[in-house]
């Protein structure tokens, strides 16, 4: 049972929403209680026509406690968006379709993580319609437990420069295998969508202006560049997709201890002019 007089109107709104778009979420007499009720009511109707056989009586079991979990699963997955909503969160602006979409992708997940993740993807759709593609959330519908980890570890390389960027300079150095991410990790990202990854020729990002602010978890590195337009900075050996792009802020990866001075190190050797809050240093 919800009371939606406690909720933030968002919140009350995306319920609302959700109820209309897969059949009523959050109805008060629970969806469990209907599909019980329906289905007694099958069975007495049944038996005054015909014997309802042992293995009817079976499926019929079988398919309550399959939508049973389903549903729990709906709301585990809506509760866990709702505490995300921001004050100006548009729900009303989903399409219907994404969110059947959606629910169909992830009510047979019932890993508390991974139900974590889904409700950060629901709650950055109704905060901002048209964050997520489908294509993206049937992507995680796809997605494993550990591939989501490992992807969570890569993340922890990843810096912000207007979008996420991952820089992995030498896959063979400590500072990445110590953190799970080798050859073969990368390789399977790549194979299942997360990343392109080249493991010859790398990747830069190009046009930079003479002065720029990055950020690596919150502490922003000001570069400054020998020249005043034009500028390129080497990012290494992985670029996200889109797909990458979208999951990447809700992954909930960590920073990796050391990497920040790795990263600053290589930059200097290349000549570039590091500020505040971290001083010029060698490499």
């Amino acid at each position: 049972m919800v009371d939606l007089g406690e909720l933030s109107k968002p919140a009350t709104v995306l319920i609302e929403k959700v109820s209309d778009a897969v059949g009523g979420i959050f109805q008060p007499s629970q969806i469990k209680r209907i599909a019980r009720a329906q289905a007694e009511a099958d069975i007495i109707r049944a038996q005054g026509q015909i014997e309802v056989t042992d293995l009817q009586r079976r499926a019929m079991r079988r398919f309550l406690a399959e939508e049973s979990k389903k549903q729990e699963n709906i709301e585990a997955i809506t509760w866990q968006a709702l505490p995300q909503l921001e004050d100006k969160a548009r729900p009303r602006d989903m399409e219907d379709d994404w969110i059947a979409n959606f629910f169909d992708k992830c009510r047979i997940v019932s890993d508390k993580e991974m139900q974590q993740i889904w409700g950060k993807v629901l709650a950055g759709e109704a905060n901002s319609p048209g964050t997520y593609s489908k294509r993206t959330v049937n992507f995680l519908g796809s997605l494993d437990k550990q591939e989501a980890v490992l992807f969570t570890k890569l993340c922890g390389f990843g810096w912000h420069m207007g979008d996420v960027t991952i820089l992995m300079y030498d896959v063979k150095h400590p500072i990445y295998a110590e953190n799970g991410i080798n050859f073969s990790a990368l390789s399977h990202l790549d194979d299942i969508g997360f990343i392109n990854f080249e493991s010859l020729t790398g990747f830069k990002r190009m046009g930079f202006p003479k002065r720029i602010s990055v950020l690596y978890y919150g502490e922003a590195i000001n570069i400054e560049f020998t020249t005043d337009v034009g500028n390129e900075l080497e990012t290494g050996k992985v670029l996200l997709t889109k797909v990458g792009q979208q999951m990447a802020p809700i992954c909930g990866s960590e920073p990796v201890p050391g990497f920040m001075d790795y990263v600053l190190g290589r930059w200097n050797a290349k000549g570039l002019f590091l500020s505040s809050p971290y001083p010029r240093r060698c490499a």
